[in-house]
């Protein structure tokens, strides 16, 4: 933890003025509104077009296209990148050079090799750096973690996620789908975030088998299909199915199921709750567990910017002093890790074996 003072107005800065700037955008203004002093300074992108687009319509004071001239402002305590996800270390070393505490989207970055060299120089200046997951931020995802951290479920049996998504043609343009700047396909790009709360809640795998291929897309790089299959650290297995070409697009869906008890979680919303032993509050946690998060299953700009705030808000918290932050920078490794584990087992055509991060 660092503290700034629960007295100081933190400065957000945008680097990047893409569709998910929206979010962050909104994110930060939400938490404004909510009594939080946070404020969006600025915003860099290599399209000074974007830029001023990207302030006029979420009211930012200051646009650029030149990323130092971002980082050199005295307002700007945080900088939120987000770039392209096979560009997020040359600007996150410019501003960990520049002070700047740091929110990266997910993935951190698209290489295991990349990640590291991003975390050691944010430990040599000491700045924060925070991954997006903001799957794990939901309250029903919250509520499977800590039944299992309780013991409910008892030995875990079978852990497994499933992204059955559609995205339409058009979507594959630009960087989208390209090895560079995605650093894959359906996987790293769409079912990372499966992939997280996975080994959030079942902890990392051991080992992990998988096939990738590509079915409708045809013209990109990187995968629209994946099956993996996992076992886990502590002798659980598990498979994960992803796709961004099975229309209409389905909830995304994590199934934990153990001895004792079993739960499914569609989205952020828990479908099954079935325990050996049940407890009172059971029935009520599965008629009241909406948060209104918004599904990517069809579009990705169905989501809504409530988890990207509740994440924001834990930033905040860290950076006065009040709590530790949970989704550090090497937390988010090893859901990267594990994204190309997985690509290396279908490259191989052979398990692949996890070492302990």
């Amino acid at each position: 933890m660092t503290d700034m003072g629960k007295d100081k107005v933190i400065g957000f800065g945008l680097i990047g003025a893409g569709m998910i700037a929206n979010y962050h955008a909104r994110a930060i203004a939400g938490l404004a509104a909510e009594g939080c002093k946070v404020r969006l300074a600025g915003v860099a992108d290599l399209s000074l077009q974007s830029a001023e687009r990207l302030a006029e319509e979420h009211h930012i004071p200051f646009f650029t296209d030149d990323v130092e001239a971002l980082l050199a402002r005295d307002d700007v305590d945080v900088v939120c990148i987000v770039t392209p996800s096979g560009a997020h270390l040359e600007p996150a070393l410019q501003a960990i050079a520049a002070g700047k505490h740091l929110v990266i989207e997910k993935p951190l970055e698209v290489t295991v090799e990349r990640v590291n060299r991003l975390l050691d120089a944010a430990d040599q200046a000491g700045v924060l750096v925070a991954a997006i997951f903001q799957g794990r931020f939901g309250m029903a995802a919250r509520t499977i973690k800590k039944a299992i951290d309780d013991g409910r479920f008892g030995r875990l049996v079978l852990c497994s996620a499933y992204v059955k998504w559609h995205r339409a043609a058009d979507y594959y343009k630009g960087w989208k789908g390209s090895l560079a700047l995605d650093g894959g396909g359906a996987v790293m790009n769409q079912a990372i975030h499966a992939v997280d709360l996975l080994q959030w809640l079942a902890g990392m795998p051991a080992e992990v088998s998988a096939f990738t291929t590509r079915r409708v897309h045809l013209q990109i790089e990187a995968e629209d299909t994946c099956c993996a299959t996992f076992r886990y650290q502590n002798g659980a297995l598990g498979t994960l199915e992803a796709t961004t070409a099975a229309y209409p697009g389905w909830e995304r869906r994590v199934e934990i199921c153990g001895a004792f008890g079993s739960a499914a979680l569609e989205d952020d919303r828990i479908v099954r709750w079935d325990f050996q032993d049940p407890l009172p509050d059971d029935a009520t946690i599965l008629s009241d567990n909406r948060t209104g998060a918004g599904s990517g299953a069809g579009a990705p700009d169905q989501i809504s910017h409530e988890g990207h705030q509740k994440q924001l808000r834990e930033v905040v918290d860290a950076l006065t002093g009040q709590k530790p932050l949970s989704v550090t920078g090497r937390e988010a490794l090893k859901t990267v890790a594990l994204v190309r584990a997985i690509y290396a087992s279908a490259e191989q055509n052979s398990p692949v074996q996890l070492n302990n991060l």
